[in-house]
């Protein structure tokens, strides 16, 4: 058994300036990582250089950070952090720009071209601060930064105990301007991170501990979600609790293959990846559950018991009631999909590891048209 989560984090309303004294301990100069428009919109922009400003720190913004971001996003901040002398990284946003900011934070002062960013050992990185603006990633908690490469038709995901952000600062005003659906995708994201890491090989008591709690959480706010009302304070914040507990557990136990799966659906397909997650998640739990019977465990039991259901059949028309109406794919795209993603490292996290005949079973039974 092995937990670490080293990232101090601070939550409720304010909490960025009333903690600002956290910034004074990263650096002189920060980059602040974001989208273009979002973090402006919800206020965290503002709040972040307010904090900065009072405490006398420099900074210099990037907001170029698109949706599914690059490689090529991420090695574009860490040239403008070098460019600014910037010494310490603030990522706010969803998983996008926390991504971008966490790559950037190594590229900035590791000379290394994209490619081995990902594959050569690094022992320096700048220090990160994470503001989560949507309650699903859990990217504020974790060693992870999940990129698009195009080389692979795929994300790749660089991973270092330095990049595990020092602070993340959780103030549920910031979700009060997602849309309808990015609200519902990314809980959808943080279920299935509580889900998945429930199901993995390196889950302990440390990572069930929060992987319960986050889908009681989420149970809890589903009939918000099933009414797509979001106006309640205490809705928002416990999706972003949810959110960040998921995160928490898969920071220790990596994630399965809903995940690998889900990649190229959002990379062909251009689905959300929250939304491609939840797509996968009910087939998935049919095929553990239907394994699980024969080992004489029920970890997928378990999951059910922690939403109050009964069967998957009920946890089906929740997740559907949550979708809408689901993408199809071809026969030669779940053929293509399931080739892909059973080469993935995610295969080897789950307790039930399953061969490409299960995958294409899983996309079939979710997908198939």
């Amino acid at each position: 058994m092995n937990y670490y989560m080293p990232t101090k984090v601070v939550g409720g309303e304010n909490c960025i300036f009333e903690n600002r004294q956290l910034f004074k301990e990263l650096g002189n100069k920060a980059l602040i990582v974001t989208g273009r428009t979002s973090a402006k919109k919800n206020g965290s922009c503002d709040d972040v250089v307010k904090a900065l400003e009072a405490n006398g720190q420099a900074y210099t913004l990037f907001d170029r950070v698109m949706s599914n971001p690059t490689i090529a996003c991420a090695f574009d901040a860490a040239g403008v952090a070098r460019s600014e002398a910037c010494d310490f990284v603030i990522a706010l946003g969803g998983g996008s720009p926390m991504d971008v900011g966490k790559a950037a934070a190594a590229a900035a002062v590791n000379p290394l071209p994209p490619g081995a960013l990902f594959t050569t050992p690094f022992d320096k990185a700048l220090p990160v601060a994470a503001v989560p603006t949507t309650a699903g990633t859990g990217s504020e908690v974790t060693q992870y930064a999940l990129l698009t490469n195009d080389a692979i038709q795929s994300k790749s995901s660089l991973s270092s105990p330095l990049l595990f952000p020092r602070a993340a600062f959780l103030d549920h005003r910031y979700l009060s301007s997602l849309s309808r659906n990015t609200m519902i995708n990314t809980a959808l994201d943080a279920l299935s991170h509580g889900v998945e890491g429930s199901l993995g090989v390196r889950a302990s008591v440390f990572t069930e501990a929060a992987a319960q709690r986050g889908i009681r959480l989420f149970a809890e706010c589903l009939p918000a979600l099933k009414s797509r009302s979001f106006a309640d304070p205490v809705v928002r914040e416990k999706l972003l609790f949810a959110a960040t507990l998921g995160g928490m557990v898969i920071a220790n136990t990596g994630t399965l293959a809903v995940h690998a799966l889900g990649y190229s659906l959002t990379y062909f397909k251009k689905v959300d990846h929250g939304r491609a997650n939840a797509l996968l998640l009910g087939a998935y739990l049919r095929f553990v559950q239907g394994k699980e019977k024969a080992a004489g465990t029920n970890r997928a039991g378990e999951i059910l018991d922690a939403l109050g259901m009964r069967n998957l059949d009920e946890f089906d028309a929740a997740i559907d009631g949550l979708l809408g109406d689901r993408e199809k794919l071809t026969a030669a795209e779940i053929e293509q999909y399931a080739e892909t993603a059973i080469h993935a490292k995610h295969i080897a996290n789950g307790v039930i590891k399953p061969e490409k005949t299960d995958l294409l079973e899983v996309l079939t039974k979710s997908l198939g048209g």
